[in-house]
């Protein structure tokens, strides 16, 4: 018998081991790994070799975050087959799982219809057609280069530029014409929107998401 290999990813402790231990006791059904974060999860992904993944969509409270880690996943493997795990039932919380590459959306209540999901997942039987996934991406993916584009002001991007080249804050100074006083207004409400602890972060990260 073929056994499919699962990789678990899930916040809650308890509840990730409820699941392994209830998936482990399929007879085709085995986990080779397991994270509690986005960072964990794409560092051990690829060493695990799973054949479908498990992924809740809240890895932090209420931030749909699981969602930007399926598409990560499938950026390192294209043909990795998730399906979502959550609590949660918005029809555009289901939209934006599917538009992130997921093949199936189960809610936790409905625990039981997992091992099953798992078997349909890993033998491409998918609850949305491919092309139809694949648009959906599409236009996700066009919404939130969008949306990232609106985070910040002008003013903000000149700044995270001019950090991302290195520049000190005496050259900023010069190089805007503003003061001491309003560069660190703009980083702190920087930091706040982009949910990071320094300056060098949010223009690394800025940088990445072709935000200036």
């Amino acid at each position: 018998m073929e056994t499919i290999k699962v990789f678990l990813v899930e916040d809650d402790p308890v509840w990730r081991k409820g699941l392994v231990d209830y998936l482990n006791k399929e007879a085709d059904l085995t986990v080779v790994g397991e994270a509690g974060t986005k960072a964990e999860a794409t560092e051990r992904f690829l060493a695990a070799k799973a054949d479908v993944v498990l992924m809740d969509i809240n890895l932090t409270e209420n931030n749909l975050d699981g969602i930007e880690t399926a598409m990560e996943l499938i950026a390192l493997e294209a043909g990795c087959k998730i399906i979502m795990l959550t609590s949660l039932t918005a029809e555009d919380v289901i939209v934006e799982s599917f538009s992130a590459g997921a093949v199936n959306y189960i809610s936790k209540s409905s625990f039981k219809e997992i091992p099953d999901a798992i078997r349909a997942a890993h033998n491409q039987q998918s609850a949305i057609h491919p092309t139809a996934a694949a648009a959906l991406r599409n236009e996700f993916l066009r919404l939130k280069n969008e949306e990232n584009r609106k985070l910040l002001s002008p003013a903000e991007k000149d700044i995270l530029q001019l950090i991302h080249q290195g520049k000190t804050q005496t050259q900023i100074e010069q190089s805007l014409h503003i003061t001491k006083r309003t560069i660190k207004n703009h980083i702190n409400r920087i930091l706040k929107k982009m949910g990071v602890k320094t300056s060098k972060e949010a223009a690394a990260k800025a940088s990445q998401k072709k935000l200036f």
